[in-house]
């Protein structure tokens, strides 16, 4: 969908953001001026072609308070980081805008009541998309087509859409739920650590190794741990260390295996029938290696027989700037809805 280079046409441009827990990312894509050649031999399920003109990025966290994500430190960052995308570009106006967002369909209220008279104030924005970010992981991944995209980092949610409706399974934190995710994986393996500490069945002796290596003395882990803010991502930075030991050790190789069941599941909730569905992975989990790829394609396959397993056509970034291309060309077809999709400007 997106392709690199300069284009000769007129400067008609779509902006796309992805904010998530590292950060902000914005991405500036340039639509080609229709001619004989424009959308020869795409799928359409791709979207309009873009050209790749910019990214930026923050390192700094967009900030959630009493009334959910902040749309005004969000602004904060947005803004000039577009206007230098488009000055750097020669882009005078925005033809749509799309941000995809971790917490949006639960905590995204005042984004939805903000931030389009904001962009509309600042940048001229007339038209706006607020996604999850799940929603844009599944744009990103699999395009407007049915299927189910499982988003597994740090937490883990899956996606799954007929173009009529979405589903979502788990996604609930990692006290109540991710069950697969990088922190239930980073748990799982700290636990088994403990396990072969105390001299209980199921421990194993090499996560033991590699967790005090990393973490220091086994008996203080809890000290360590539970009084941190960034719990999740402590946890799920364990992740790497249980698939580099999979290959020897049964028990990590276990916790894996169940890490891939509990991701199956999730898939299997959302996943529209009919031979047409795809399946695809995001996110971080997915550089784990085949330690836990082979067992999730075994278990995709048998949960899930009718969908088609196929990698990410690309990230959550480049789903936003294609919600943001269709919204501009009045082609979007993925489902519109309060909290998942929200298109809170349009024309």
């Amino acid at each position: 969908m997106t392709r690199a280079g300069a284009d000769r046409g007129p400067r008609r441009a779509v902006l796309g953001v992805d904010s998530g827990g590292s950060g902000l990312r914005v991405a500036l894509g340039l639509i080609p001026s229709p001619g004989p050649a424009a959308g020869s031999g795409a799928d359409s399920a791709d979207g309009p072609d873009l050209v790749a003109a910019g990214r930026s990025r923050t390192e700094e966290p967009v900030r959630t308070g009493p009334r959910g994500i902040d749309p005004g430190h969000l602004a904060e960052q947005l803004l000039p980081r577009a206007r230098d995308l488009m000055a750097r570009t020669g882009v005078t106006e925005l033809s749509a805008v799309a941000i995809g967002a971790a917490g949006m369909a639960t905590l995204g209220d005042a984004l939805r009541a903000e931030l389009p008279a904001a962009l509309a104030r600042d940048l001229g924005v007339r038209r706006l998309a607020l996604a999850a970010d799940a929603v844009t992981a599944y744009a990103g991944a699999l395009g407007a087509r049915p299927g189910a995209v499982i988003a597994a980092g740090t937490g883990l949610i899956a996606v799954g859409t007929d173009l009529g409706s979405w589903r979502r399974a788990d996604g609930w934190g990692h006290l109540l739920g991710d069950c697969g995710g990088g922190a239930w994986i980073g748990r799982a393996g700290l636990e088994a650590a403990l396990r072969e500490h105390d001299g209980r069945t199921g421990g194993s002796a090499a996560l033991l190794a590699r967790a005090e290596a990393l973490l220091g003395p086994a008996a203080a882990l809890p000290g360590r741990l539970y009084p941190r803010p960034d719990r999740p991502a402590v946890l799920a930075s364990f992740a790497p260390e249980v698939a580099a030991c999979a290959a020897g050790d049964p028990v990590a190789a276990g916790i894996l295996r169940a890490a891939a069941g509990h991701m199956a599941d999730s898939a299997a909730a959302v996943c529209p029938g009919g031979r047409d569905a795809r399946i695809a992975l995001t996110g971080g989990l997915s550089r784990l290696g085949d330690a836990l790829l082979v067992p999730l394609r075994e278990e995709l396959a048998r949960r899930v027989p009718h969908a088609r397993q196929v990698p990410p056509s690309g990230d959550p970034l480049d789903g936003a700037l294609r919600i943001a291309a269709d919204l501009a060309a009045g082609t979007l077809t993925l489902p519109r809805d309060t909290r998942m999709l929200h298109v809170a400007a349009d024309g």
